[in-house]
């Protein structure tokens, strides 16, 4: 079965999108969640892979992702959270929880300090 020109088009060629129902777009998320898989997993193929076998997402859906076309949904928004740092930081901005991006940022700095001292510890032997 082939498709006709006049056949419903399933993704607007314009690029506008609806507003949601509190008025806000949602495009923002979709950008901050692109801009931090590419800085975390990178921009080629192989990043798209990755993310999609961390989340058993369709690879398909998790280009959309980089392209910032879609968003995830929580379904596999939650597996991104817990093995990209930068997606975390970037939810907790979106959400306006800056208190719990220190908090998170306090963890990766004691782990840090951490790793300097047996490095040192190392470096002295």
């Amino acid at each position: 079965m082939s498709f006709t020109e006049n056949d419903r088009k399933v993704q607007s060629q314009s690029g506008k999108s609806f507003p949601s129902e509190d008025g806000h777009s949602h495009r923002p998320f979709a950008r901050a969640i692109a801009l931090a898989l590419r800085a975390e997993f990178g921009g080629g193929p192989s990043a798209v892979k990755t993310a999609a076998r961390v989340t058993q997402a369709n690879e398909r859906a998790v280009r959309n992702w980089f392209e910032a076309k879609n968003g995830p949904s929580g379904e596999y928004l939650i597996p991104l959270l817990q093995h990209s740092d930068l997606v975390l930081r970037a939810v907790l901005e979106l959400a306006g929880r800056r208190d719990l991006l220190v908090a998170a940022s306090l963890a990766d700095l004691r782990q840090q300090l951490i790793d300097l001292v047996a490095a040192i510890d190392i470096a002295q032997r």
